[in-house]
This record gives C-alpha cells, sequence and structure tokens, in this order.
C-alpha cells in the first residue's frame, strides 16, 4: 500500500480536473474562516484515489507540514479554499511533522490516522491504532463532535484498508459533488492537398509566309527612226557596206533569293502566386445549460 505523489503519478493530471489544480490553495478552518496553511502536494494511492493533503502550517506553525486526509477537508473551486473539517490547532500541534523524504510507511500513517480519530479532549497517545470515535460520522458534521464508538476497532497491518476509515478518506459527497457542463465548438484546421497540375511546354507549328520581292531584267528596246537629213545622197565612198556587222547588248536579271533565319519572338516565365480566399463552414453544435429544479428552496449560484 504505497502513496504517490499526484504529479508522480500522473503528470497530466491537469487535464483530468479540467485544468483546476490544488496545490497552491490556501487552507482556511471550517466555519472559523482561519487560514491554516496551503497545499503544497496531494498524495494519491495505487488506484489514483486521493487519500492525503499535504498542507504547510506555515499560518499555524511555522515550517511545519502535516497530512490532512481527503475525507477531512471540503475543496470549493469557486473560491480556490480548502476547508479543513474538524481539525483544531491542538491536533495540528500533535501530528507527526511530514518530509516528503521519509518513508511513509504503516506506522507513520497510524501516528496521523490515530491523531484524527482521537477527539481533543482526550489523552490517548498518538501511537494508538484504537478508533475512539464511532466509524459511521459525518466528517462534515457541524463543529465534528465524533460520539464514542460502542466497540472500537482494530487495525491490523497486514489488512488495513483505507475504507475501514471512511470519514478519513471517502469524499464527502454532500460537499463535493461536480456537475460538468459540456459544449461543442467547431475547429477549423487546414489541409494542404494537391488540387491538380499544370505543364507548360512548347510545340512547332506550321505556316506558309510569303514575301515579295522586287526584281529587276534588262530588255532590249530597238527603234527605228527617220534620220532628219532622210534621202540625202551621199558622196562616193562615204556609204560603206559590209556584211555582218552586229551590235551587241548583254541583258541582265534579278532573281529573288529567299532563305529562313531563326529570331527570338518572346520569353515565357513560369511561376506561382497563392491567391487567398475565405471558405465558410457551418454545422450544429450542442451545449449543455444547467437546469435546477428548487422550488422554493434556497439555492446559492456561484
Amino acid at each position: 500500500m504505497g502513496l504517490y505523489k499526484i504529479a508522480d503519478f500522473d503528470p497530466d493530471y491537469k487535464d483530468t480536473f479540467q485544468g483546476n489544480d490544488i496545490k497552491g490553495m490556501g487552507v482556511y478552518a471550517e466555519g472559523s474562516d482561519e487560514k491554516v496553511g496551503t497545499v503544497g502536494d496531494v498524495l494519491v494511492d495505487e488506484d489514483g484515489h486521493f487519500r492525503y493533503l499535504v498542507v504547510d502550517l506555515g499560518f499555524w506553525i511555522f515550517g511545519k507540514k502535516v497530512l490532512l486526509p481527503v475525507g477531512r477537508s471540503r475543496i470549493d473551486y469557486n473560491v480556490d479554499r480548502v476547508y479543513a473539517i474538524g481539525i483544531t490547532r491542538e491536533q495540528a500541534e500533535r501530528l507527526p511533522e511530514y518530509n516528503e523524504h521519509d518513508v511513509l510507511d504503516y506506522d507513520y500513517e497510524e501516528r496521523v490516522r490515530g491523531t484524527y480519530r482521537t477527539p481533543v479532549d482526550t489523552a490517548t497517545p498518538l501511537e494508538s491504532s484504537a478508533a475512539l470515535i464511532d466509524p459511521t460520522y459525518s466528517a462534515a458534521t457541524a463543529g465534528y463532535q465524533p460520539t464514542p464508538a460502542a466497540v472500537n476497532p482494530t487495525y491490523d497491518r497486514n489488512t488495513y484498508k483505507y475504507e475501514q476509515d471512511a470519514p478519513l478518506f471517502n469524499l464527502n459527497e454532500q460537499d463535493h459533488q461536480t456537475l460538468r457542463l459540456y459544449e461543442e465548438r467547431l475547429v477549423a484546421n487546414k489541409r494542404r492537398q494537391k488540387a491538380g497540375e499544370v505543364t507548360v511546354g512548347k510545340h512547332i507549328e506550321t505556316e506558309t509566309a510569303r514575301v515579295a520581292v522586287p526584281v529587276e531584267k534588262d530588255r532590249v528596246v530597238v527603234e527605228r527612226v527617220t534620220p532628219a537629213d532622210a534621202g540625202r545622197a551621199v558622196a562616193p565612198g562615204e556609204a560603206t557596206f559590209r556584211e555582218g556587222e552586229v551590235a551587241r547588248v548583254e541583258i541582265y536579271e534579278e532573281t529573288a533569293e529567299v532563305r529562313k533565319e531563326a529570331f527570338v519572338r518572346e520569353e515565357v516565365r513560369v511561376r506561382k502566386v497563392v491567391d487567398q480566399d475565405t471558405v465558410e463552414a457551418q454545422d450544429t453544435i450542442r451545449r449543455e445549460e444547467l437546469d435546477i429544479n428548487a422550488p422554493g428552496l434556497p439555492v446559492d449560484e456561484r
């Protein structure tokens, strides 16, 4: 039967209690509203059940830490307070000091339990393991006035269970009822997925192109004209008749020479940009509301 610090037993214990952390809460005496100390830690058993609150009694007894059985506490998360039920300064002085480096064995716990079992006006030593109060008492009874038990139960280290000290370790159902109200919320996330693929390439198209090239061609023009002195007789010997006399004229022409050359027409640059858009989604969500049915009864809702 071992005890563990709550953070060692469950590092995520705060999530279990919806972010509420009992450690650091002020401890006050039930009824008198007098500050007793501060909760330094919580000890749980192998099954995770709350067993003790480690209370620093700096406001009552400087420098002393003691164990407060969870059944002797009332936790009020609304004001971040823990109320110690039925504990007196005299009992606190008689409690064995808690040291986290010491082994919490059965004998040590019996000294603690024995103090809480023992009424203030008795002189029974701390080591007594006999219960001097009725094990059926309610720890939340006003003023905590235990009644003597008709038969004193005995405790055995080999068979002891916390259930035998129900007033010390059972959470008082009347003072510790919790009703959680849940609501649903829309949680939006984004997932990047491939929507498609754009390929940019090139291909060759052919067409018939026409170009007009002006060219020049030589041609011979033969003109026959009548001279001004036509019909005039020439002197003897002036006229020479020759056969085979030829006039030569060279004829030229231009021809079109067409060839193809490649030129840069344009450049194509490929890049991508991200466009921003807003996508709206809606769904039906649920929320729990508190229904209080207490006709004519006083209810303090905080």
